[in-house]
């Protein structure tokens, strides 16, 4: 695959960002594409390495190997075939996916890896520049109907293969666009919602029907879902974990979510400027150190904060790949985002005690400990607070990014589901079937807050199975994802 010894002859290369002072003054995407030499270059660099360990690190199974040497062979369109195979929406994966491929790639043992995630971007978008990409309409239609709830990543996957298989399919949307936690809860610094926008131009065209402000068991009666002969739920994992301290109440205190969606319905919409919470001129701190942080981090500086702090309550990881987590496996290793090289203190090892507030309730301060954790095998980690290390923080905005605990309540307890330990919406990868027979459940709303890549997975797989259901069988593809590095 790729040039023989080209991992010997090119260096990694991606994309060049815009300066700091430049890309901090707008919420456009701040990158420049690589020239198309490179570019070719770049897909020169896969190894003809016998086992493509690439394979098991991507939840999607992409041919990487195979696409990456279209790209150096100048063969964008089969490329994009290749790719097109296993995934449904490269465009997403190819800018927000934390590439799990490149940290099991076979030439990162000794090497930079290849540079897949970029690649990947670089193939559909010359697709979509080149027209490649158009609606592909089912040869025939089976009579069945599905409806699938939500409309994110795990949504959408679901909905085009179900139509590809012939099914009526239409997605229920609670807000008043299309995309999930993709169109409002990513910020436009990081995918531009016009993204989104020409992919579903696609899926309707190829007869998808989507129905938005449809927040089924609240202004859509449940009942609504009995029209239907098989039903998949791809709501996601939407409830916040909270930080229930004293002061939790203090005005300054918000959900990340929040901030994050505000700020992005408000460049769409100015009558919402009203509803944006600013940062700026404010001293903001950032509970969380994960990616909602680190965008509540980039979003804070754009507004023009005067200071952003960001506490982690974890060890700082390492900056080289930690033992506990040899290749090919996703490694404990530190992470900076190109918001934390905006201007950020991060700060590890970092217990949240108290919110400080003002006779007005405003948020004022934070108080915090040092921690540490204690490993005792066989047992949970123990958080020990470490005495004397108490600090108190002036600040006037602080944003929880704590994950989510699950799906919201609603609707599985409206249609009797059952639940996980976890809260989720109990099903297995065997099948993607709830309790009902005919409702089936995929993405963060089965499995937890996970990854945009493991939610195309997830509705690929569902699809087949609820495909399955309906027909007795499927010639939808089927991805065993059981036995993946990144699980």
């Amino acid at each position: 695959m790729g040039e023989l010894g080209g991992f010997k002859k090119y260096d990694r290369k991606q994309e060049i960002n815009t300066a700091v002072k430049d890309r901090v003054q707008n919420f456009k995407e701040f990158t420049s594409p690589l020239s198309v030499a490179e570019q070719q270059k770049q897909g020169s660099r896969c190894m003809d390495c016998g086992i493509p360990f690439c394979h098991s690190g991507c939840p999607l199974g992409n041919l990487i190997p195979d696409f990456n040497d279209m790209v150096h062979k100048g063969e964008w369109k089969k490329a994009l075939d290749i790719l097109h195979s296993t995934n449904n929406f490269p465009e997403f994966t190819g800018r927000l996916c934390p590439a799990p491929c490149e940290k099991a790639c076979v030439l990162g043992i000794i090497d930079q890896p290849v540079s897949i995630e970029n690649t990947e971007k670089y193939i559909v978008e010359k697709g979509f520049e080149k027209g490649w990409i158009k609606p592909k309409l089912p040869n025939y239609r089976t009579g069945k109907s599905v409806a699938v709830v939500g409309s994110g990543p795990a949504g959408l996957a679901a909905a085009q293969q179900l139509n590809r298989a012939g099914h009526l399919v239409t997605v229920f949307e609670r807000e008043d666009e299309v995309g999930g936690l993709l169109r409002y809860g990513i910020p436009n610094f990081k995918l531009e919602k016009e993204v989104i926008d020409r992919r579903i131009q696609i899926l309707e065209a190829e007869g998808i029907t989507f129905k938005t402000n449809a927040n089924i068991g609240v202004n859509v009666s449940v009942d609504k879902l009995k029209e239907f002969d098989a039903v998949v739920l791809c709501g996601g994992a939407t409830k916040a974990r909270a930080l229930n301290i004293p002061g939790s109440d203090a005005k300054g205190v918000h959900q990340a979510m929040d901030f994050l969606t505000k700020q992005t319905k408000a460049l769409f919409n100015s009558d919402l400027e009203s509803e944006v919470i600013s940062a700026k001129g404010k001293n903001v701190i950032v509970i969380g150190g994960g990616d909602t942080g680190s965008d509540c981090i980039g979003t804070s500086n754009r507004h023009g904060a005067n200071s952003v702090t960001n506490f982690e309550i974890m060890p700082k990881p390492p900056k080289a790949r930690s033992v506990q987590t040899p290749w090919p496996f996703w490694p404990l290793q530190l992470k900076t985002s190109s918001s934390h090289e905006e201007g950020c203190d991060r700060n590890w090892l970092i217990n949240t005690k108290e919110f400080v507030k003002n006779d007005k309730g405003e948020l004022i301060a934070l108080k915090t400990v040092e921690v540490e954790w204690k490993i005792i095998p066989g047992e949970r980690p123990q958080l020990i607070e470490i005495e004397g290390t108490e600090k108190t923080w002036p600040c006037d905005l602080v944003f929880l990014a704590l994950g989510f605990t699950g799906p919201e309540k609603t609707l599985p307890e409206l249609l009797n589901l059952d639940l996980d330990f976890r809260s989720n919406i109990k099903a297995s990868t065997s099948n993607y079937q709830t309790n009902i027979p005919n409702i089936f459940t995929a993405g963060d709303m089965r499995r937890g807050q996970s990854l945009i890549v493991w939610a195309i997975s997830e509705g690929r797989q569902a699809a087949h199975h609820v495909d399955a259901y309906l027909m007795g069988s499927s010639s939808l593809p089927l991805k065993d994802s059981n036995d993946l590095l990144t699980a």
